[in-house]
């Protein structure tokens, strides 16, 4: 990682980097490698051009104002409600509508193929819904009853 280089916003509320060389790249857009399974190691500010211009390998080797601008933009991308209890489906065929609480409020999404759920690390699931939001069960095991039951006939 190039430790040479500051972070700011503009007056637009943009993520703003600026190079080793004093280089400004307005617009730049944190990127995690692996936003599961190591959330905090491996991240990259992507230009207003897709190209990466910085690699940072860990965030906690950040100073805390930058680590804050990053986590900002990271939270209004990383939006993955965490799915806390299955209240119902409509069938259990597919496509199916879901209707859930989360850690975000109550919703309703329609799942359009088994293959939309996820396995992941640790007895995680990760559940696509048709619009593209993802939500996570971080363990099933720590669902209640009902909703474990309704679960596995998807799984």
């Amino acid at each position: 990682m190039n430790s040479r280089f500051a972070l700011e916003r503009d007056a637009f509320g943009r993520l703003v980097l600026i190079n080793a060389e004093g280089v400004r790249h307005a617009g730049v857009v944190p990127v995690r490698a692996f936003p599961l399974s190591a959330p905090d190691e491996g991240l990259s500010l992507v230009g207003s051009d897709g190209r990466e211009l910085l690699w940072i390998d860990r965030l906690a080797d950040l100073p805390e104002p930058m680590r804050a601008l990053l986590a900002e933009d990271l939270a209004a991308r990383d939006f993955a409600p965490t799915l806390l209890k299955l209240h119902k489906v409509s069938s259990f065929g597919v496509p199916s509508t879901w209707s859930v609480s989360t850690d975000r409020g109550e919703t309703q999404f329609v799942l359009k193929a088994e293959e939309d759920i996820r396995r992941l690390e640790g007895g995680a699931l990760l559940i696509a819904s048709a619009h593209g939001v993802q939500f996570r069960i971080p363990d099933v095991k720590a669902l209640d009853r009902v909703s474990r039951k309704l679960l596995e006939r998807f799984l």
